[in-house]
């Protein structure tokens, strides 16, 4: 059987902003797949991350960029988003009230040549997701409660990643499963196990001696 390929996104929320550029090259030499940048406005979230002069200053490093937003109305800032060179944005179905807006965001980000992902938080259900899985790249899951780096890895997303992959597999979506909060090395085999195909982490990867080694150790090899 072929190898389950397996992406790591070291979360920028875990990077020192004083030294950009260095932490960037840092993420690039050590081989990780993507760069997760966490977008906080204080609303959604009780919390406020960096916002468009960070992802300007960085958005010609050649690294595949997720763009996590943990806003209010994402729709409103969208087109700056996309202005600044993401590749994947993933926006969160509790910040969305009515379903044709979700499709209407859905639409949007596809038309900007740009992957699209819906994020949801440890106590909301997979369910909510089934009318939108079949035009969608990604689903991230947090495996913490969102808003703040360094939390403990809550245990019960492990089923929702097992039904969410139960669900994709068998109906060929061709969705991607990304898991956020608290992977490191305790963690992430059970995390792939249970089904996922990309792994945020952040304090784990960023404080680490060697983020190289660290990310191999996150992919299994």
């Amino acid at each position: 059987m072929e190898k389950k390929i397996i992406r790591v996104a070291p979360s920028f929320l875990a990077a020192d902003f004083k030294f950009l550029d260095k932490e960037m090259k840092r993420v690039i030499k050590a081989k990780a797949d993507w760069i997760h940048l966490d977008i906080m406005d204080g609303k959604f979230v009780n919390n406020i991350s960096f916002g468009f002069p960070i992802l300007n200053a960085i958005k010609d490093y050649p690294i595949f960029k997720d763009v996590h937003l943990m806003i209010e109305e994402p729709l409103k800032y969208l087109n700056r988003f996309i202005d600044e060179k993401a590749d994947l944005i993933t926006f969160h179905i509790e910040a969305i009230k009515y379903k044709k807006d979700v499709k209407q965001l859905i639409k949007t980000i596809h038309q900007n040549n740009i992957a699209c992902g819906i994020s949801i938080k440890p106590s909301t259900k997979v369910d909510v997701l089934m009318p939108f899985l079949k035009d969608i790249d990604l689903v991230l899951i947090m495996s913490v409660e969102p808003g703040f780096g360094g939390q403990s890895f809550d245990e019960s997303s492990l089923e929702k990643i097992s039904e969410l992959r139960k669900i994709v597999d068998e109906n060929n979506y061709n969705c991607l499963i990304e898991v956020d909060g608290g992977i490191n090395d305790k963690t992430y085999s059970k995390v792939i196990n249970a089904g996922a195909d990309v792994l945020v982490s952040g304090s784990f990867l960023f404080k680490s001696a060697n983020m190289k080694e660290s990310i191999k150790l996150l992919k299994g090899k």
